[in-house]
């Protein structure tokens, strides 16, 4: 073991020091809220060995350090708002940036070998054994999303050119849009009771309230421009998709582990196509229709 580094390693350990505390409070505080026992169980042992590593680290610097607040608040906010799962995998994530500072470390410290290895391999085993009840519906509320971006998007593009005026615009819409989410959430719910499942009625919850939310956020364009700026309402709106698509796709790429850009771009690009040729539906019925509002 190397007692004197060079001043280069000495930087990366201490801010690998100052990392390792900092997510050990992190997922100390998650686990005080987290819901099952396991799952408290497996970030108390997390915030252990991080703070294990932490102990290692300060060998090397002889610095007693203190947690970075502002991140501790961030993450312990996230956890709270958008589930535990995707703030500790999110905090992580940032921890596969550092391949080259082990490397360099590995020449001069032995013991950042074995960290390695154990941030690589152990916390992900650990991470894998989360089970947040969020997660197991997030089927049902991708369901409730896409069809509510990929049907409203397809009629308020349509209703645009045909109607010509954001109020009968978000009108159409929320009567469509209140209607689909009655028949998405009626139908998880029928689907659910079919496979013999108990949860049918929390399952379609989170259908009906993904669709319902993706409803409201497509409307509120056409509700708060003036009546006439139909066109700018849709581009709006068209860009409230790619928003509403990019958020979430980031999110379940996160939880769930999966590739992000693949999966954004087949949802953006069925609900822009959709929608171009809902408005291109809208345009030829209000010409050969001769229906002028």
């Amino acid at each position: 073991m190397t007692t004197n580094p060079s001043p280069k390693a000495l930087a990366i350990i201490k801010q690998m020091q100052q990392n390792e505390l900092t997510e050990s409070v992190i997922y100390e505080k998650i686990a005080k809220f987290a819901k099952g026992d396991e799952n408290k169980a497996t970030l108390l042992r997390l915030s252990r060995e991080e703070k294990a590593h932490y102990e290692i680290w300060k060998k090397y610097t002889g610095i007693e350090m203190k947690p970075e607040t502002g991140k501790v608040l961030k993450y312990t906010f996230l956890a709270r708002t958008l589930g535990f799962t995707f703030a500790v995998k999110l905090m992580e994530k940032g921890e596969s940036n550092a391949q080259e500072e082990y490397a360099l470390l590995a020449q001069e410290v032995e013991e950042s070998t074995a960290i390695h290895h154990q941030e690589e391999e152990h916390e992900q085993a650990l991470l894998a054994m989360l089970d947040e009840e969020r997660l197991q519906y997030v089927g049902s509320m991708v369901l409730g999303l896409n069809d509510a971006l990929v049907e409203l998007t397809g009629s308020l593009a349509g209703f645009a050119f045909a109607l010509q005026n954001n109020r009968l615009i978000a009108l159409s819409g929320l009567i469509v849009g209140i209607s689909a989410t009655f028949s998405m959430a009626s139908s998880e719910f029928l689907a659910a009771r079919s496979e013999g499942r108990t949860d049918a009625l929390k399952s379609c919850s989170y259908t009906g309230v993904a669709y319902l939310l993706t409803v409201i956020a497509l409307i509120a364009p056409y509700l708060l421009l003036p009546a006439g700026m139909y066109i700018p309402a849709l581009i709006c709106m068209l860009a409230v998709v790619i928003l509403i698509i990019a958020g979430f796709t980031y999110y379940t790429s996160v939880a769930q582990d999966e590739p992000f850009k693949s999966r954004f771009l087949e949802m953006a690009v069925i609900s822009i196509t959709v929608a171009v040729v809902s408005f291109i539906v809208g345009i030829l019925a209000k010409q050969f229709l001769g229906v002028d509002l």
